[in-house]
């Protein structure tokens, strides 16, 4: 694990001998958790514990993340992340296969080379049903944004019943896909797979409703 210096340097800008850079701050902290969930569990470990073993400050953990849960999902927010922009320049005609598509790219960040560790090592973390609904609200945080721009497909306000049914209906699916992902364990295939079941049955019916 590297571990931040307590200089006024931000490890973010610390490049390593041989010109590498140096893992970010929120890298650090995520491999401090992980660290520290493996040996004494999820429920046992403080955000005090992780920025100590990290050689952060507590103030400098709430830089980058603003609860516990939030550590063990770097990659996850950043593909949910990039969900409003692949909305933006999707030429998908149809709005609620725009939505599709998108989850489905974002989806595709989570391959079964690169789960995350809060996955992989659930049980031995005792991290359990946490785990699901922390995913589950991280996907959900899009509903705006998918209602949005589900609205702008079609006129309508982003608080009215159609753009509030897509976002509910598309971005369910895709959270309750990845839960079942969680719990199937080392047999998992890539995620994709699992969101592409999820959403194709829910997407047909809501496309053939908005024609």
């Amino acid at each position: 694990m590297d571990a931040q210096g307590t200089g006024s340097t931000p490890a973010d800008e610390v490049v390593r001998r041989g010109g590498r850079p140096r893992r970010s701050s929120a890298e650090v902290l995520a491999d401090a958790a992980a660290e520290l969930f493996l040996e004494q569990g999820y429920g046992r470990t403080t955000v005090d514990q992780i920025a100590a073993r990290a050689g952060v400050s507590r103030a400098t953990f709430f830089n980058y993340f603003a609860a516990k849960s939030d550590v063990m999902w770097l990659e996850l927010d950043a593909a949910v992340a990039s969900l409003p922009g692949l909305l933006d320049t999707s030429t998908e005609p149809s709005a609620v296969r725009a939505v599709e598509e998108a989850l489905l790219a974002a989806a595709r960040e989570h391959d079964p080379e690169r789960v995350p560790w809060a996955v992989a090592q659930a049980e031995v973390m005792g991290i359990g049903s946490e785990l699901v609904a922390s995913v589950a609200a991280r996907v959900m945080q899009q509903h705006g944004a998918v209602a949005a721009f589900v609205a702008g497909r079609t006129g309508e306000r982003p608080g009215a019943l159609w753009p509030q049914t897509v976002a509910g209906a598309l971005l369910g699916a895709a959270a309750a896909a990845f839960g079942v992902w969680v719990f199937d364990g080392v047999s998992r295939g890539p995620l994709v797979e699992y969101v592409a079941a999820a959403l194709t049955p829910v997407a047909a019916g809501l496309d053939a409703r908005s024609v």
